[in-house]
């Protein structure tokens, strides 16, 4: 074999080993997922989302998301935004249906899913966005960090952004069922094994200090969870008598040992598919 030929297979078998990024695509679409080796943004053409309106028993919260968000697609100051709280009440649920809202009202706003893996990436991320003209929301679902994890140092690019500071299109929303991000058993376990306790856990907890909105989510009321369930029933179509209705969604939660906006969608789907009513 020459030494062109040798040289021609080695230059091959590297680009497989590591293929060169794909060509960023248009941004046309409305939302993206953000995947390494190589650096690409995903288009995805249908959000899986629920309606604004059927979110029930979180207002505060959605008022304030939808409005930051407002505020931010029009071009003026927002905040990042870190969703907290009980699990299954609407947190992720809540920001695709902010983003949609905030389209249907004409503004050109783009949200981009990062997984938690992939966030030592996210300067090359900012890198991309900082350059196009629309707006986007960078969207992390179930964020939480674990005690050798040093994920969370890569984020505060996003939250502070740095030395050339975050760029002034992007917005950064998690959702997490921790308020500090970090599980409270290794924060007390650094305060009681640290030379210095309050050093210890600073950075780590400090890292939620940096979102500017703290929204809350907590266990819902059976009141609330009976009115997700019955404003679902209105919104598909699904015709049950109230007193049917009561009695079997009491049993579900009963049986799953919960109540949640969660479990109130599992039980439509049920409910739907004995009826033979399609959703969505």
């Amino acid at each position: 074999m020459s030494e062109a030929a040798a040289l021609n297979r080695i230059a091959a078998a590297l680009e497989r080993i590591s293929p060169p990024p794909a060509e960023a695509p248009a941004l046309d679409a409305a939302a993206f997922l953000w995947h390494v080796a190589p650096d690409r943004l995903q288009p995805v053409e249908r959000v899986a989302r629920v309606d604004l309106p059927l979110l029930v028993g979180i207002d505060r919260s959605r008022d304030t998301l939808l409005a930051n968000t407002m505020n931010f697609a029009r071009g003026l100051p927002a905040n990042n935004a870190l969703l907290w709280g009980a699990r299954g009440m609407g947190k992720s649920s809540l920001v695709k249906a902010v983003h949609a809202e905030v389209c249907a009202a004409g503004h050109d706003l783009k949200i981009v899913e990062v997984s938690r893996e992939d966030l030592p990436s996210i300067g090359r991320l900012l890198a991309i966005l900082r350059a196009a003209q629309a707006r986007f929301v960078l969207f992390c679902d179930d964020l939480s960090f674990s005690h050798d994890d040093q994920h969370y140092k890569s984020l505060k690019a996003v939250l502070d952004g740095g030395i050339e500071g975050r760029p002034d299109n992007v917005v950064f929303y998690a959702t997490s069922n921790r308020r500090h991000l970090m599980p409270r058993d290794m924060i007390e376990n650094e305060r009681a094994t640290a030379i210095s306790p309050s050093e210890a856990t600073e950075e780590k907890v400090s890292l939620s200090d940096r979102f500017g909105l703290w929204l809350g989510f907590h266990p819902c009321s059976q009141d609330e969870y009976l009115a997700m369930i019955r404003g679902y029933c209105d919104a598909f179509g699904i015709e049950i008598a109230d007193d049917v209705l009561r009695a079997e969604a009491i049993e579900w939660q009963a049986t799953r040992g919960a109540r949640s906006g969660r479990v109130a969608w599992q039980y439509i789907t049920d409910l739907a598919g004995r009826r033979g009513v399609r959703l969505g």
